[in-house]
């Protein structure tokens, strides 16, 4: 009787976790972070407040693989990449591009730019579209890809950059590593400071903050990412899909010469 009673709760406790367990994961989106650079790469997440974290805050990424990540519903954040990566060492910034305080698994911390962002707003109604775009607001550190599952439909396509950025890159907004190598560009904002360039204050609205001769240059190299604050037509996307793939290097132009020390 004691061994009924026990299979009879085992059973019971299975289908009360199916249950509860079904809805959940029928819930979650999913990004496939995919790395086509000749060399490896630290993506790493940062949620909005009152958003889990997810794939733990960051993680390694091999040339060539991919990593599937979950996401809930309604979760808002952002996804980047780090390059030139140490975490043996001794040194507090870890990272040459995208670092945050040093760590691999970067637990909601926000990465010092420079670095591309992919920013993500999923809806909880299912019946509405996601958002997300590309922002170079802080700079630029990779080109990115990113569109829905692995159909790469034209409605939900941010694509990459037509030309190499690090390349064009004046030499007053360049992020030099050790070896001399230029691994990033800042963005007028970032190196400078001024509202002019940050579309604040006085300049805080889009008929007072204009495109300068930077954010030309950012949007003539990425013309499908935000180049500047106010950007506009605004280069954000809404598709409703319940996968998406982000594809940091999705061309190979320029990548080697870019990054041969990484």
């Amino acid at each position: 009787m004691k061994l009924l009673q026990i299979i009879a709760a085992f059973f019971l406790s299975f289908i009360l976790h199916s249950l509860l367990s079904g809805p959940a994961l029928a819930h979650q989106i999913t990004f496939y972070v995919h790395n086509k650079c000749p060399f490896p790469i630290w993506p790493a997440t940062a949620s909005n407040t009152g958003h889990p974290i997810i794939a733990g805050g960051g993680f390694y990424l091999p040339s060539g693989q991919t990593q599937r990540i979950d996401a809930p519903w309604d979760w808002n954040g952002r996804i980047w990449a780090r390059t030139g990566c140490n975490f043996n060492s001794n040194w507090q910034s870890a990272c040459e591009t995208g670092d945050c305080d040093g760590r691999l698994a970067c637990n909601g911390l926000i990465g010092t730019p420079p670095a591309t962002l992919v920013q993500v707003s999923l809806q909880a109604d299912k019946t509405k579209p996601n958002f997300y775009d590309v922002s170079l607001v802080d700079g630029y550190n990779l080109p990115v890809l990113v569109t829905n599952n692995k159909q790469l439909s034209p409605k939900c396509t941010i694509g990459g950059c037509s030309k190499s950025l690090i390349r064009s890159c004046p030499h007053e907004l360049q992020v030099v590593n050790n070896n001399g190598e230029v691994v990033a560009c800042k963005s007028a904002c970032l190196a400078f400071n001024l509202d002019t360039f940050c579309c604040r204050n006085d300049h805080g609205s889009p008929d007072k903050c204009k495109p300068n001769v930077y954010s030309n240059i950012f949007k003539d190299a990425c013309p499908n990412y935000y180049s500047y604050a106010f950007d506009s037509p605004p280069p954000l996307v809404n598709c409703a899909s319940k996968e998406y793939v982000i594809t940091f290097c999705p061309s190979s132009w320029g990548v080697d010469d870019e990054h041969e020390s990484l």
